[in-house]
């Protein structure tokens, strides 16, 4: 795909990875919807970046757990843009139990809420208008946590619901890969430990995990450090543009995190 003029809805464009993307589409020109809803204090930032960037983009103020404001964005790209070519679903909420403790009831439903059902209504709502391009892509965001669950270093940081609704987003990602065969193109990228989410520029990296936790993390990482936005950026735009063949695929992005645990020994001299 070439990427110039193609009309990319970005989600939580407000900072960090979503932001990271966002800003990566428009020095490729295409014409971007990015939302923002949570980090007011980071909303003049991103418009000045996004400004800066000399690209065209509009700026929608939507809470992606009302259905309705959904269905509200959508009528609003459809009337100014009319059609979709790129969607980057990244919404996600992920409480960690070194930061948050014992589950509570709110702290479960806002975890499947956002991590895993406002994506499916935003992919409900997005469908046609994907259907309207002559080729789209669709990129799910999702976790590790879906494979190594609360367990290991990542005990600290992957709650149960938050591994959960992962683990059904890979679900959805496949479902709707053939929904849009042969059309629209629907992958995932599954990230480990990535700095602003779940690594560095958290509150639980930065104020939480010990010293020791964090090498933990880090030591069972075969790359011997966490992720960088860059390397999302990459992926995501390697899927968009040299991948027409890939659908329904998941990209486990996480520097060798859930292999990491066990080493390969010398091979033994036998026997014989």
């Amino acid at each position: 795909m070439n990427i110039k003029g193609k009309v990319a809805l970005v989600l939580g464009a407000v900072k960090g990875i979503g932001k990271g993307i966002g800003l990566a589409l428009a020095k490729e020109q295409a014409n971007l919807v990015l939302t923002r809803h949570d980090w007011e204090d980071s909303f003049k930032e991103m418009e000045e970046d996004f400004k800066s960037s000399g690209a065209d983009y509009m700026i929608c103020d939507v809470d992606l757990l009302d259905p309705d404001q959904i269905a509200s964005l959508m009528n609003k790209i459809e009337k100014r843009l009319g059609h979709i070519d790129i969607l980057v679903n990244n919404i996600e909420r992920g409480g960690w139990p070194v930061v948050h403790g014992k589950y509570t009831r709110d702290q479960w439903d806002l975890e499947m809420a956002t991590t895993l059902r406002a994506k499916r209504w935003v992919f409900d709502a997005a469908f046609p208008l994907l259907k309207k391009s002559e080729q789209a892509v669709v990129i799910n965001f999702s976790s590790i946590a879906a494979i190594t669950g609360r367990s290991g270093p990542g005990a600290s940081i992957f709650n149960d619901g938050y591994a959960a609704a992962n683990r059904g987003v890979s679900l959805l990602t496949e479902t709707w890969a053939r929904m849009g065969a042969p059309c629209i193109r629907v992958n995932e990228i599954m990230l480990g430990i990535f700095e602003t989410r779940h690594g560095q520029g958290t509150r639980g990296w930065e104020e939480v995990l010990t010293r020791d936790e964090k090498q933990a993390l880090i030591n069972h990482t075969l790359m011997g450090r966490t992720g960088r936005i860059d390397d999302i950026v990459r992926t995501t735009l390697f899927i968009i543009k040299d991948a027409p063949y890939m659908t329904g695929s998941i990209i486990k992005l996480d520097g060798g995190y859930t292999i990491g645990g066990e080493h390969v020994p010398p091979m033994p001299r036998g026997v014989l």
